[in-house]
């Protein structure tokens, strides 16, 4: 970032905030946070309020209805930045209410004087919609918001207004062209539940993040989550080492040539009940053990039944895990939104400087994203994410046919996406299941793609000989052709 143009940003005390403005809010600015009630704009505002106020910037938060100040402090105070120490000095509450009620001029000048007065770099105004419904007059509001805009940029002063319309009204509205930036918040049902969202529709001067992202309240305030398409970095990347990661199961490793090429997405695919998450616990605990920092993320399983699950086909990774080699994150299905997923998921892969991940459950985090058209680039956006971070991953995901002539895993955005598809099936042949497994596709790299048996026995998973005897196996249903297969006559 440009020196220079970085002086002119002023911290929102909010990174995630700070994050979709580009930076931070530009020095001498002022900015309409708009959106239905209940969307969380006085609480965005308050929280940049305080915490501006907590690194010692004078904070001058305006009333404009008759309400006491009691009410909005109230309606803050449960929340963790809320510092009650703070106010009346580094953050001064004042009623605009009275000299609203004189006029345009008489209102601006209190709130400049007081602004003045304090040396405030911040002032908060909750609720422009009712300085409009007490003057009905267009013509008024938008002087005051123009000239109480110019005062403040000749005290180095932002200003944060807050007002209750839906974006396309605000849009038809003088208080739209007079401020420099506009923030929209809001609140979208889908099914059952109530999706938060926060875009950045104006701002001067500024290079922010566009379109729609994802917000959240919680104790902390307002947390923003940006799309992942939208922060994947547009530099070129490095190239991937030559080197395979492997699975410690030498039949299926010497299919795939020494094993997965590293820092690429592999999907696999299977029905039922196959043995994905048996597999993908191997390709895990291998990595562990070759000293490769590795991250199981199970939608289905806390970690104590994994460990479980491996220990009955003599996979012990407990040891793994007790020394951090090998890390388990649980996140069980919920509302969570797929950026918000794919949030913990990378803050964990940098914190922990992970190497592989293994995600058990891709059609969790499919079905997470809202919004069907973007499963294609988000998940591309993810596994570039996952590549420049150096992982290898692998994902699971369920075919819902048992057996059967369709393979309904194609609706799979990673399915195309991934560089390396491998596929488990059952087969049925003369009245026994049997499992098998193929290699489908594994971009720009060698590997063996005969279909192979493997059964799943107490001492772990075992890889046969080359299924050469039957026609039809990816079907599901086999038509014997030879002598035998998995120990049965044909």
């Amino acid at each position: 970032m440009d020196t220079s143009n970085y002086q002119q940003i002023f911290s929102s005390g909010v990174p995630s905030f700070d994050l979709l403005l580009g930076g931070g809010i530009p020095r001498r600015q002022s900015v309409i946070i708009t959106g239905n009630p209940g969307c969380g704009k006085t609480i965005l505002c308050g929280q940049v309020a305080f915490r501006t106020a907590a690194r010692g910037i004078p904070v001058v938060l305006a009333t404009v209805t008759s309400e006491p100040h009691d009410k909005l402090v109230q309606a803050l105070s449960g929340f963790s930045f809320f510092d009650r120490g703070l106010l009346g000095d580094k953050l001064f509450l004042v009623s605009a209410y009275a000299s609203l009620k004189k006029g345009a001029k008489e209102a601006r000048d209190i709130l400049l004087h007081t602004v003045r007065e304090r040396g405030a770099r911040l002032l908060f105004i909750d609720g422009l919609r009712s300085i409009r419904d007490l003057w009905q007059d267009e013509a008024k509001l938008r002087e005051f918001l123009y000239e109480l805009g110019i005062g403040l940029a000749a005290m180095d002063c932002i200003g944060l207004f807050t007002t209750e319309y839906a974006l396309e009204k605000l849009l038809a509205l003088p208080e739209a062209t007079t401020v420099d930036g506009i923030v929209a918040l809001d609140v979208l049902r889908q099914g059952g539940r109530r999706l938060r969202r926060m875009e950045v529709v104006k701002l001067r001067g500024r290079d922010h993040l566009t379109g729609e992202h994802f917000m959240q309240l919680g104790r902390d305030g307002v947390q923003v989550i940006p799309r992942l398409e939208a922060q994947v970095p547009s530099d070129l990347e490095v190239a991937p080492p030559s080197t395979r990661s492997s699975f410690g199961l030498p039949e299926f490793d010497a299919l795939l040539h020494g094993g997965l090429p590293a820092y690429s997405t592999t999907l696999l695919a299977g029905s039922m009940g196959i043995g994905k998450t048996l597999l993908a616990t191997h390709f895990a605990a291998q990595g562990a053990r070759q000293g490769e920092k590795t991250l199981f993320v199970s939608f289905f399983e806390p970690p104590v039944l994994s460990v479980a699950r491996a220990r009955r086909i003599g996979l012990e990774v407990a040891e793994d895990v007790s020394r951090g080699a090998l890390n388990m994150l649980h996140l069980p299905p919920s509302e969570l939104e797929a950026d918000a997923i794919a949030h913990r998921l990378l803050e964990e892969v940098a914190r922990l400087g992970v190497q592989r991940l293994v995600v058990d459950g891709l059609s969790e985090l499919e079905r997470s994203i809202c919004d069907p058209e973007r499963r294609h680039t988000f998940m591309a956006a993810l596994s570039v994410h996952l590549r420049r971070a150096g992982v290898t991953s692998l994902f699971t995901k369920e075919v819902s046919k048992v057996a059967g002539t369709e393979l309904d895993f194609n609706d799979s955005p990673i399915a195309m996406l991934g560089e390396n598809l491998v596929l488990l099936r059952y087969v049925e042949l003369r009245g026994r299941i049997h499992r098998v497994l193929s290699i489908l596709k594994m971009r720009d790299s060698r590997y063996d793609g005969d279909l192979r048996e493997f059964e799943i026995r107490d001492e772990g998973i075992r890889v046969l000989a080359p299924m050469r005897s039957a026609e039809g196996l990816l079907t599901g249903q086999a038509r014997a052709v030879g002598t035998s297969i998995g120990g049965v006559s044909t």
